[in-house]
């Protein structure tokens, strides 16, 4: 069986290479080497050096002039470096040609986040979807992994020709296994689907807790709901998406869903991947953005969110954004910390619990903004009515008649149709002590 070949064990210490182009921020090219370097730590891989690198274009051999791939190289033997790792994508030439030179295992950003969501990939489905985007990521770089190239002889005198060459079997291999991939990961799909359609015929809201990654979104849905979801301070440590019932003050419900984080720079191959996983986020009548107040990179990888959602077709979603950490930042400075037209954001610690019971208020406002509050007058001989409206809305008041089963609650609007022929009031209502939540 055709496996893809991993980097030597031996890999102990990294040099980090950021590349700056005339046009780029500076601040972001040294933000994004030292998110480069969590990353590589995570693999339990030491960053010992961080270099940038100036260039005005890339170059097909190394991406940067040969001078400085020498230069690079050297620093790399200087520093006792088993690895470099480049903080922008390799072409699988370039990959190559840097191996050739310098003796050492060469990697891009790309590869490292493919590398820890092979090991954060604990159910079938991540792993299936990890296998996948790493299948296709190695599909052009199996001149790299593999070095018997010699060509297979002809099976018999009436095969005259050199045979096929070893590394087009290994490209069948790979091509066979991504197939074979896609059609488990399909079957994956659909039961996610089903279980989707499921929850949807339960007549809850539903949300999705989206941000970026190690920002405190499996912790938020612990604190409330007591999902008691595996929390580590690890970048992607949940990869598989988790939905549990929030119960309201009022006696209303929504089901919340923790999603894979987000990181700049993802792979696109992964994203194509967790598609299924991040389509919780598309189906979610709103979004809980949480966003980690205390990273210098707050606004930036709240954008990278954002784009993301974008690309999902989930840009245009009801957003609340939810600040965390605050108990690590003075109180007075707490809105200094804004990002940019973000609305009315709550402020919250999942650790400590401050701001959680007002973020609950913010999400009933929402739910119950969302819902069509109608008075019935149901006729007697319909009570098959009234106990659908028990079944998809939510009962505030009832009340037998003789002209008919009065009934005045909420629905949401997908369930309403059935009910309009009855309906004698529809009247709004704001929960005490809410204030109308600023969504995107």
């Amino acid at each position: 069986m055709f496996e893809v070949k991993e980097k030597p064990r031996m890999v102990e210490r990294a040099l980090l290479v950021g590349v700056h182009y005339p046009k780029s921020d500076p601040h972001e090219t040294t933000s994004l080497l030292s998110e480069l370097a969590d990353l590589v730590e995570t693999l339990e891989v030491a960053a010992v050096h961080r270099e940038t690198v100036r260039i005005k274009s890339r170059r097909a051999k190394f991406l940067v002039g040969t001078g400085k791939a020498a230069s690079i190289i050297a620093l790399a033997r200087e520093k006792r470096c088993d690895c470099i790792v480049f903080d922008v994508e390799l072409t699988p030439g370039q990959q190559r040609n840097w191996e050739k030179e310098s003796g050492l295992c060469v990697i891009d950003r790309h590869e490292v986040i493919l590398d820890i969501f092979a090991e954060r990939a604990h159910t079938r489905e991540a792993a299936l979807q990890v296998d996948l985007a790493r299948m296709r990521y190695s599909l052009p770089r199996l001149k790299r992994a593999w070095t018997h190239l010699s060509r297979q002889r002809g099976g018999g005198v009436t095969q005259r020709g050199e045979g096929e060459a070893q590394i087009e079997i290994d490209q069948r291999l790979v091509r066979t296994r991504i197939s074979r991939l896609r059609k488990d990961l399909e079957e994956v799909v659909r039961h996610r689907e089903v279980q989707r359609s499921r929850r949807m015929r339960v007549p809850l809201p539903t949300g999705a807790i989206v941000g970026y990654t190690n920002a405190g979104k499996s912790s938020l849905l612990n604190r409330l709901t007591d999902a008691n979801v595996a929390v580590e301070d690890k970048l992607f440590a949940t990869l598989d998406p988790t939905t549990r019932r929030l119960e309201l003050p009022s006696g209303h419900a929504v089901l919340l869903t923790d999603t894979v984080g987000f990181i700049r720079r993802l792979p696109h191959h992964l994203i194509e991947a967790f598609k299924a996983t991040l389509e919780e986020a598309v189906f979610a009548d709103f979004l809980l953005h949480v966003v980690d107040i205390t990273s210098p990179e707050a606004d930036r990888q709240a954008e990278t969110t954002l784009e993301v959602l974008k690309e999902l077709g989930a840009g245009e979603k009801p957003i609340i954004t939810v600040y965390n950490k605050i108990d690590l930042i003075h109180e007075e400075r707490l809105h200094d910390y804004r990002i940019h037209d973000d609305g009315d954001p709550a402020y919250a610690s999942v650790k400590t619990g401050t701001g959680i019971e007002s973020l609950i208020t913010r999400i009933e406002y929402h739910v119950m903004s969302a819902a069509n509050y109608i008075e019935l007058l149901i006729p007697h001989h319909r009570y098959d009515m009234v106990a659908r409206f028990h079944r998809d809305g939510h009962v505030d008041e009832e009340d037998p008649r003789d002209d008919g089963f009065y009934l005045k609650g909420s629905i949401e609007p997908r369930w309403m149709k059935p009910f309009e022929e009855f309906r004698i009031a529809n009247r709004g209502r704001t929960i005490a002590g809410a204030s109308e939540p600023q969504l995107r």
